[in-house]
């Protein structure tokens, strides 16, 4: 596990399962594509296949070996529920979830089919956070997908955004994550396009954290939106707020 993750969203990250496939349009760009090839060129062992899906039974254990409470990200560098990672592999993942429960699982994926299909079958504790990836208005389903979920807390992430989103169904969404892309070749976001979405989150009282203007430069780009830095949070049953350093909603 990373001490710290530079993903502003989270603290740490947790990768016992590394490499993906391009699924959809956010895809394009893929920033763990990159990575994994930068980590194979160094000789990392992880990634020694670069960005081909592995699973690594290695590392399951790591979450029990860290005692403070963390918000950990499940494979940043991967998606889990990618058709190449078998259902018995989920299913361990989910039982060291469940063991730590001192600490936030949040997992992400594109592959919203594969998570409901699935759902019913995995042990989802209040610790563990289901979302989706809605980087166009062409995904919309991902979310009616997610919403049929046992998770205690969904939610989605723009991310790249790539298109306006209108008519958002928050009726059962906890959160809503909005991000440029970033790196080479990063395609533009537009701002009404982010104003679009905060202003449906605020309409449904769902928290909304705004990750970056991205760009090629991401830094310079900043994350101000209308002059304030919008890092919202459902507020996590098993931490306090003075764990997460976070903007917790409340209400």
């Amino acid at each position: 596990m990373n001490s710290i993750s530079k993903i502003e969203w989270t603290k740490t990250t947790w990768n016992p399962v590394t490499g993906c496939s391009k699924y959809s349009l956010g895809c394009k760009n893929c920033y763990a594509e990159r990575f994994a090839k930068r980590l194979q060129a160094i000789g990392y062992e992880a990634y020694r296949n670069g960005f081909e899906v592995r699973i690594h039974e290695e590392f399951l254990n790591r979450p029990l070996k860290v005692k403070s409470p963390k918000m950990i990200f499940v494979n940043s560098m991967s998606d889990l529920f990618h058709d190449a990672v078998p259902f018995s592999f989920i299913e361990k993942v989910f039982f060291i979830m469940n063991k730590a429960s001192w600490h936030i699982f949040q997992i992400l994926t594109k592959r919203s089919e594969r998570l409901l299909e699935l759902s019913s079958e995995l042990p989802w504790a209040p610790n563990i956070w289901a979302g989706v990836t809605v980087e166009h208005y062409n995904y919309l389903s991902r979310i009616e997908h997610l919403s049929r979920t046992d998770a205690a807390i969904k939610f989605i992430s723009c991310e790249p955004l790539l298109s306006p989103i209108h008519n958002l169904n928050l009726e059962s969404i906890d959160w809503v994550i909005v991000g440029g892309e970033s790196g080479p070749g990063a395609r533009p976001m537009n701002k009404s396009w982010v104003t679009g979405i905060r202003d449906q989150c605020l309409s449904c009282n769902v928290p909304f954290f705004f990750k970056q203007w991205g760009g090629f430069n991401k830094k310079r780009a900043g994350r101000l939106l209308d002059g304030k830095v919008y890092d919202e949070m459902p507020c996590p049953i098993n931490m306090k707020p003075t764990q997460l350093n976070f903007n917790l909603h409340t209400a």
